[in-house]
C-alpha cells in the first residue's frame, strides 16, 4: 500500500510539473495558459488542452500576445449565453476560427508544421477540433450527474485495482515460495564428479530477485492503468489520463522498434566479440607453447612471453571494440559520442603518468635489463626480482621486505644486475674494506680470500677475488668479489651477513685492525712495509721478495 501511495504521489507531482512546462497542458482551465517554446512561439491551451501553436505575428502582433489575447477572448465568449458552436472561415489574413461567428483566433501560414505535411486548412481543422472537445469538457465538468458518474466510475476501478492488487501479491508469494522449494531441492543435483555446479543460496536468492521484479513490473502496470482510467472518467484531467494511455503505448511501440532495429547491428557486434575471443584463445595456446618450449622463435623467448601475450590480447580487444563500436546500439546517438569524448578526456588528462609508467615497463622488458629471480640493485635497492609488471617492479630483500619500485624510477637510474654475469648459475657477492697502508697488501687479500671460503654459500668455483679499487690519500680500497648460488636457504643479506663476520674473524686471527687512518699529522716513521714482511700468514709468496734495503731506525 505504501509503494502504491508513493506512486501515485510522484506521478501526480510529475504531471503538475508538466503542466507547467513549455508544451504541456496546462494546470488551470481559467489561467492564461502560456507555454514558450522559444522567441517567437507560444500555446493556447483551454482546459488542460493544447489548441494551437502560435508561431509567428500577426499584424505587429507576437506570439505569446496572440496567445494572451486569444486566450481572454476565449474565456469571455464562453462567459456568455449560447450554443458555443466552433466554425472556422476563410480570410485574407488566415483561417479565421470562431465560436457562435465572433472570432476567436486567427490561423496563418505561420502556425503550418512543415515536418507534419501539414497544410493551413489541416491546421485550422485540428485547432477546431481541440476547441470544440475542450468547451463540450468544460460542460461536462458543470454537470453534476457527469460528475457523479466519473467518481462512481473511479470508485469501482479502485476497488478492482485492489482487488488485484491483493490477488497479485498472494499469487506472486506463492509462486516464490514453490519455485525457491524447488530450487533448493534441484539445486544440490547438479553435480559434476561429485562437485556440486550452484550455490543453492545464490540460486534461491537469484529466483527471489526474479520473482520480486517481474512482481513490481505487473503492480507497476495496474496501477498505472488505474490511474489513467480514473483521470480520464474526470473532464479537467481527461487530457492527463489520455497523455498517460498514450505514453505507454508509445513507449512500448518506441521501444520495441528500438530493439528489434538493433538486433541486426547487436547480431554484428557480437560476432565480431566471438571472433576476438577466439583469436584470444589461439594466442593463449601459442603462447603457451613458447613457454613450455614446444616452439622457438628467435624474436621471442620464454622470457617475454607473457607481456607479449598480455599486449597482443589487448591489441585484439581494442581492434574489436573498434570494429563493432559501430553497430552497438546507440552509438550514433549525441548521448553515446559525448560520453565517449568525455571518456577519453578523463583518460588523456588523467593518464599521462601511467603511460610513462607502461612504456618503462616495456622497455625493461624487451631491454632485458633484468629476469624475474634475478638479484638487482634498483633505484639504491638490493633484492631478488618477484615480478615484473607493466608499471611497475616487486624486490625482496633478505631482511623480511618486499619493495615496489616504479617502473619510470628505475628507468632513470642506474640498474646493477648481480646474476647476469656470473658463471652458470646465482649471483655476485662483494663488499669493500680499506686497510693502512703500513698492512702489506698480500696480507689483506689472502685475510679476504679466507674469510670468503670460510663462507656457506659462497662458491669455490669461480674463486673469490680481490681489487684494489682505489690508493685513497690514507688506505688503500679493497674490494671482495665472489659468487654465491641461489640454492643456498639463506638469502644474500644473510651471506653477507656471514661474509662480514668471517672477514672480522679473520682479521683478528692474524692481528690485522679493519681500521681506516687519517693523520693530523706525520708520522715520525714512514709507515712502509718492508720487503720481508710482504708475505705473512696467510699470504703466500708468489715472487721472490726484493732485497731488503731499509734503513734501520
Amino acid at each position: 500500500m505504501k509503494f502504491f501511495l508513493a506512486f501515485c504521489f510522484a506521478l501526480m507531482h510529475c504531471l503538475s510539473a508538466t503542466a507547467q512546462a513549455p508544451s504541456a497542458l496546462p494546470a488551470n482551465p481559467t489561467a492564461n495558459q502560456v507555454a514558450n517554446a522559444g522567441a517567437t512561439s507560444a500555446t493556447l491551451s483551454f482546459f488542460n488542452r493544447p489548441l494551437i501553436t502560435f508561431r509567428g505575428e500577426l499584424g505587429g502582433v507576437s506570439a505569446p500576445d496572440r496567445a494572451q489575447r486569444a486566450h481572454a477572448r476565449l474565456k469571455d465568449q464562453l462567459d456568455k449565453d449560447g450554443p458555443h458552436r466552433v466554425s472556422r472561415k476563410a480570410d485574407a489574413m488566415g483561417v479565421l476560427v470562431q465560436i457562435d461567428g465572433a472570432t476567436t483566433f486567427v490561423v496563418t501560414e505561420a502556425e503550418v508544421d512543415q515536418s507534419q505535411q501539414d497544410t493551413l486548412e489541416t491546421t485550422a481543422a485540428k485547432a477546431q477540433a481541440a476547441l470544440e472537445t475542450a468547451i463540450s469538457q468544460s460542460k461536462e465538468s458543470r454537470n453534476l450527474d457527469a460528475v457523479l458518474k466519473a467518481v462512481a466510475w473511479s470508485v469501482a476501478a479502485s476497488a478492482i485495482a485492489a482487488a488485484v492488487w491483493l490477488a497479485l501479491r498472494q499469487l506472486g508469494t506463492a509462486i516464490s515460495r514453490k519455485l525457491m522449494q524447488l530450487s533448493a531441492e534441484h539445486a544440490t543435483k547438479l553435480q559434476v564428479g561429485g562437485i556440486t555446479l550452484v550455490n543453492r543460496n545464490r540460486v534461491v536468492a537469484v529466483v527471489r530477485g526474479a520473482i520480486t521484479l517481474v512482481l513490481r513490473i505487473m503492480l507497476f502496470l495496474v496501477v498505472y492503468e488505474w490511474l489513467s482510467f480514473v483521470l480520464r472518467r474526470f473532464p479537467f484531467t481527461r487530457a492527463w489520463g489520455e497523455a498517460l494511455n498514450g505514453y505507454l503505448v508509445d513507449f512500448a511501440a518506441t521501444a520495441g522498434n528500438a530493439i528489434v532495429s538493433a538486433v541486426p547491428g547487436l547480431f554484428t557486434a557480437v560476432v565480431i566479440f566471438y571472433l576476438a575471443r577466439m583469436l584470444t584463445r589461439g594466442l593463449d595456446n601459442f603462447f603457451e607453447r613458447v613457454l613450455e618450449g614446444e616452439h622457438t622463435l628467435a624474436w621471442l623467448d620464454a622470457d617475454v612471453a607473457v607481456p607479449t601475450r598480455r599486449i597482443a590480447k589487448v591489441l585484439v580487444w581494442l581492434f574489436a571494440l573498434a570494429m563493432a563500436y559501430p553497430y552497438l546500439p546507440g552509438a550514433g546517438t549525441e548521448a553515446f559520442k559525448g560520453l565517449s569524448v568525455l571518456v577519453g578526456l578523463m583518460i588523456s588528462l588523467g593518464a599521462s603518468n601511467l603511460v610513462g609508467q607502461a612504456a618503462s615497463g616495456l622497455i625493461l622488458t624487451y631491454g632485458r635489463v633484468y629476469r624475474k629471480g634475478e638479484y638487482v640493485r634498483l633505484a639504491e635497492q638490493e633484492g631478488t626480482v618477484t615480478e615484473m609488471g607493466m608499471f611497475a617492479t616487486r624486490i625482496r630483500t633478505g631482511l623480511g621486505e618486499e619493495l615496489t619500485i616504479s617502473n619510470t624510477s628505475i628507468l632513470a637510474g642506474t640498474t646493477k644486475n648481480y646474476s647476469r654475469a656470473v658463471q652458470g648459475a646465482g649471483y655476485v657477492v662483494d663488499t669493500t674494506v680499506t686497510i693502512g697502508y703500513d698492512t702489506p697488501w698480500r696480507q689483506v687479500h689472502a685475510m679476504l680470500i679466507d674469510a670468503a671460503v670460510r663462507t656457506e654459500g659462497i662458491l669455490v668455483d669461480p674463486p673469490p677475488q680481490v681489487f684494489q679499487t682505489a690508493l685513497s690519500d690514507w688506505y688503500p680500497v679493497y674490494r671482495l668479489v665472489c659468487q654465491a648460488v641461489p640454492e643456498e636457504p639463506r638469502p644474500r643479506a644473510m651471506v653477507l651477513s656471514a661474509l662480514h663476520a668471517n672477514i672480522q674473524d679473520v682479521f683478528n686471527t692474524f692481528g690485522v685492525q679493519i681500521m681506516s687512518p687519517q693523520y693530523i699529522a706525520d708520522p715520525a716513521h714512514a709507515k712502509t712495509v718492508p720487503p720481508h714482511a710482504w708475505t705473512p700468514a696467510p699470504a703466500k709468496p708468489d715472487t721472490p721478495a726484493a732485497p731488503d734495503n731499509t734503513p734501520t731506525p
